[in-house]
Parts: C-alpha cells; sequence; structure tokens
C-alpha cells in the first residue's frame, strides 16, 4: 500500500511540475480604419470596370485584424514542443478570413502547426505564413504592411497572373501553405537560414501540389539582407473567377518567384532595395513579371515614425503592360498596445496591370487611383 501511495504521489508530483512547465496564451490583434480611393473595382479580373470612387470601413491598414493560440512545453534537455493556431477575420463584420478553397473561410487559415524547438532551431508542421514574406518584410521600409508595400506589389504580380483574390492560393509564390513543414535555423553570425517542403498529397502525382522554397537571411549592425528561392507545382489549382473547377495536378513547376533585398537602418533613418522575378516555368509566355522597390523612412522618437516606398512592376512579356505605386505612411503608438496610423497612396496602372494601393480593395486594370486611411491598431 505504502508503495502504491508513493507511486501516486510521485506521479501526482511529476504531472504537477510537468503542467507548470506548459503555457498557453490567447492574443490578437483588431486593426480597423477609414478608407477612401477614387477608383475602385469590383473584383480584381482584368476586364473588372471602373465603379468611381469609394468610402468604407477598411479591415488591415497596417495588417491583417487576428486571433490566436500559442503554446509551449519544456520537455527538458532544452528542448520544447510547440504549436500555434492563429486565424484572421475582417474586424468590420466579423467573418473569418479566406481559406485554399475559393470563396470557403477558415477558422485558422493563417496557422495550425505542432513542432519543436531547440539547439537546433525549430521544425514547425502544419499550415503557416511562409517563411518568403519575412524575408521580403525585413527588407522593406514599409515592412510589407497591407496598405502600399512589397507585400501589396507582390499581389500586383499575381493578380496580373491570374488571381482572382477569392482564396489564398496565387498563382506566383505563396503567402499561406497548407500541409507545410517549415524549419528555421539559429542565429550563426547574424545569419539564418529558413527551408521548407509541402508535399503535394496527390495520388499517383509524387510532385503534384508540392512546395519548396529557401530562405537566407542576414541580420546585424542595422543591415538586413534577404535572399529568396520558391518554387511550386500545381500550387494554385483553381483558375477563373472562382467557380471553375479545379485543374487536375500534373506536377508541372508552374510556380516560382526569387527575390533579392535589402534595408539599413543608422540613427533612425532606413532605406531599402530590393528587386524580384515571379514566372511560370512551364509556360513563361503566361506569366513572367518583373517587381523592384525602394524605401525610405525615419524614427523620429521611440513613438513615432514616417515610412515611405516606391514598387514598379513590369510584365516581361508585354512592355505596354506596368505599374508604379507610391505610399507614404505615419505611425503613432498611444501606447504599448495601441498605435494610430495615416497612410497615402497613388498608383499608376499601365495596360492590364491592376496593382493595389491596399491589400482587398481592387481597382480596374490600367486606371490611375489615388487611396488614403485613417485607423487604429490594438493588441490584446
Amino acid at each position: 500500500m505504502k508503495l502504491k501511495f508513493g507511486s501516486l504521489a510521485a506521479l501526482a508530483l511529476f504531472a504537477s511540475a510537468a503542467h507548470a512547465q506548459s503555457s498557453v496564451t490567447l492574443y490578437g490583434v483588431i486593426d480597423s480604419g477609414l478608407l477612401y480611393q477614387s477608383t475602385s473595382a469590383a473584383s480584381f479580373a482584368p476586364t473588372a470596370k471602373n465603379q468611381g470612387h469609394a468610402w468604407q470601413l477598411k479591415d488591415g491598414g497596417i495588417y491583417s485584424s487576428i486571433w490566436g493560440l500559442r503554446g509551449t512545453e519544456d520537455i527538458g534537455g532544452g528542448y520544447k514542443i510547440n504549436f500555434k493556431l492563429q486565424g484572421s477575420f475582417t474586424s468590420t463584420n466579423g467573418k473569418p478570413g479566406l481559406s485554399e478553397t475559393p470563396g470557403a473561410t477558415a477558422l485558422f487559415n493563417q496557422y495550425a502547426t505542432v513542432g519543436g524547438s531547440g539547439w537546433f532551431g525549430t521544425i514547425d508542421a502544419g499550415r503557416q505564413i511562409v517563411p518568403m514574406i519575412y524575408g521580403m518584410a525585413d527588407t522593406d521600409v514599409r515592412g510589407a504592411q497591407y496598405f502600399g508595400s512589397i507585400l501589396t506589389a507582390w499581389l500586383g504580380i499575381n493578380q496580373a497572373a491570374g488571381w482572382p483574390g477569392t482564396s489564398t492560393n496565387a498563382p506566383i509564390g505563396a503567402l499561406y501553405e497548407s500541409n507545410a513543414i517549415v524549419y528555421n535555423s539559429p542565429k550563426f553570425y547574424g545569419a539564418s537560414l529558413a527551408l521548407e517542403y509541402a508535399p503535394g498529397g496527390v495520388a499517383g502525382h509524387f510532385q503534384g501540389g508540392t512546395r519548396e522554397s529557401a530562405v537566407l537571411k542576414y541580420s546585424n549592425y542595422g543591415l538586413n539582407l534577404a535572399a529568396v528561392y520558391y518554387n511550386g507545382h500545381d500550387t494554385n489549382p483553381f483558375v477563373g473567377a472562382g467557380t471553375t473547377p479545379a485543374v487536375p495536378p500534373t506536377g508541372l513547376n508552374n510556380n516560382r518567384f526569387v527575390y533579392f533585398g535589402g534595408q539599413y537602418t543608422i540613427s533612425g533613418f532606413s532605406v531599402s532595395a530590393s528587386y524580384g522575378l515571379g514566372k511560370n516555368p512551364a509556360n513563361s509566355n503566361a506569366a513572367d513579371f518583373e517587381m523592384i522597390s525602394g524605401g525610405l523612412g525615419y524614427q523620429f522618437n521611440p513613438v513615432f515614425r514616417l515610412t515611405s516606398g516606391y514598387y514598379y512592376l513590369k510584365d516581361r512579356n508585354h512592355s505596354q503592360n506596368h505599374s508604379s505605386e507610391i505610399a507614404v505612411g505615419a505611425e503613432y503608438n498611444l501606447s504599448k498596445a495601441t498605435k494610430t496610423y495615416a497612410q497615402v497612396g497613388y498608383v499608376d496602372n499601365k495596360g492590364t496591370m491592376n496593382q493595389t494601393i491596399i491589400y482587398g480593395a481592387p481597382v480596374a486594370p490600367g486606371m490611375s487611383t489615388t487611396a488614403a486611411m485613417i485607423g487604429i491598431r490594438h493588441a490584446f
């Protein structure tokens, strides 16, 4: 009996200790503002018509509104088991964010991962934001924000390549990946490496739907550098306006994006520049785009900063299709959790280009557009 009681007491003590070494956090952000656009369109279609100026309450002036759960368990020896569940939502109506299926939403559309970490770095498996976008954000003064940044420029390439905006499966590169395995190395003298592989899970096609990417970053002495290589096979099976059935997987290499960028910050001043190429290697006549960016910013004090960026897109198959965008933004931190912002942008689209100023607010192809937004972002 004493042995049994002692064993139960030890088990209870161990369980209590294990519980004490685990943590779960609920977190989120709400970002909402008032947006004005001098032109607008009902969709990202290449034949979309200009519907005139628009006023709207808009979610995500800086980044999307999100909520999530993250947790970690210390299993000893310097090793941890981690999980993350995170989804975006539209603060103006409460709807969850888009999934990979056109027109459908998902509760955790950004992260649904489990993995481990230790001296080797981290490994996470599941749906997640891919390493590519972090490399781009670190080398853009505008930080890959939802209003006039390297993110909206990259989305402009995808729109020009036929992305209808009704799902998260873009034709060139990727912001989110399902079924992905991502490794992030520790920093070594400022350098780090991120590797991604996502098996397609398509019966009879080993390469069907697979994706692989590598991101090499350097961050030290105020300098950020990033080199990105992304390659995919049948990663956007949905074509048309979102109602067309998925294209049968073939395993073709139809999704490639490469990017080189840098940002340097000194005495509050920041300058950035980048160059990217996005194409369909299986049919370069269908999609072959060039992206160039530059940015300037200044941190006046710990709570106030100004940023600006210029983003140029070019269709290398059709010289008449090109687009130039400029954006300027000011941010003021009211507290550690709350900031206000004001932003203005202008885009000059030529030919069939329809680069947007803010994510989720389409403009008609070939139209010059001005946009302005004021908003508030609160984290909890």
